[in-house]
């Protein structure tokens, strides 16, 4: 089959386990296929390559700054991307090569759902939560956003949207230990984004952020359907917000004990 005028990009790090998949899904719909790679030591880059991706080494300036400097590097105007451990399922892709089979697609922009897929589970859920950002779009309409940390295309005013049928597989959770740990590491930057922002969380939030978070997770994005691992994704969906607002106050409360300025201390009979 031949490829479509379309990039697909990947932003990656240590994603060796998970990136074959990825590539192999969706390589025959592009012939440009670009993987950012910020500093692996598993092999990824190797084996994005073998796949026949165009590897890419740029440092990590944070999510949004990196997704910009892959749509920099891809060199079709329409994009689609991908994160490492997400799969375009054969219908998707059928759906997104038939979306160019009459031409230049109706809409600037298409969103596309994302439906995670727990360990021991083979497909998503059916009644799995399922997110529906922007990620086939044009480059010359809209651009993810530069925030370190939030993940989102932003579109020019007046960019017409349209909702492509069928939802990638995003296998998110290697294990409940290798995901808090990467939950952790994100609170850092949230924390370090606030701070950035100037915005300053008030500290009754420290109280019901992990209560509250958890009853989002567990019934608003439905991970009750899921059981036991349900519950325990959920409990950690929860920690990680709470960590992220109590980063958050532990950083304003060590700033405003911090001295201002040192003072300085000649010892006895100095002399100059």
């Amino acid at each position: 089959m031949s490829a479509l005028p379309l990039s697909v990009f990947i932003i990656a790090r240590n994603e060796a386990d998970r990136i074959g998949a990825t590539i192999r899904a969706v390589r025959d719909l592009t012939d440009d296929l670009v993987v950012v790679d910020s500093g692996s030591t598993d092999g990824t880059q190797e084996l994005a390559a073998s796949l026949g991706a165009r590897v890419i080494h740029n440092a990590w300036p944070g999510y949004g700054p990196q997704k910009r400097f892959a749509e920099e590097q891809s060199r079709h105007v329409w994009l689609l991307n991908l994160d490492a451990d997400e799969v375009v399922p054969p219908d998707l892709a059928e759906r997104i090569r038939a979306l160019f089979a009459g031409g230049e697609p109706v809409h600037p922009a298409w969103r596309i759902g994302i439906a995670e897929i727990f360990p021991g589970e083979s497909r998503p859920h059916p009644w799995a939560y399922t997110l529906t950002p922007v990620r086939l779009y044009r480059k010359d309409r809209g651009r993810y956003s530069p925030s370190t940390v939030h993940d989102r295309v932003e579109m020019q005013p007046g960019a017409s949207e349209g909702r492509l049928a069928g939802v990638i597989h995003h296998f998110s959770v290697r294990s409940l230990g290798d995901q808090l740990d990467k939950l952790n590491r994100y609170s850092d930057q949230q924390a370090d984004d606030l701070a950035a922002r100037g915005i300053e969380i008030p500290a009754w939030r420290v109280f019901v952020e992990l209560p509250g978070n958890f009853l989002k997770a567990y019934f608003g994005r439905r991970h009750c359907v899921r059981g036991v691992y349900g519950f325990l994704t959920a409990m950690n969906y929860a920690i990680s917000r709470h960590l992220r607002v109590a980063k958050h106050y532990e950083r304003r409360v060590t700033a405003r004990s911090a001295p201002t300025s040192a003072k300085r201390v000649d010892p006895p009979n100095a002399s100059f």
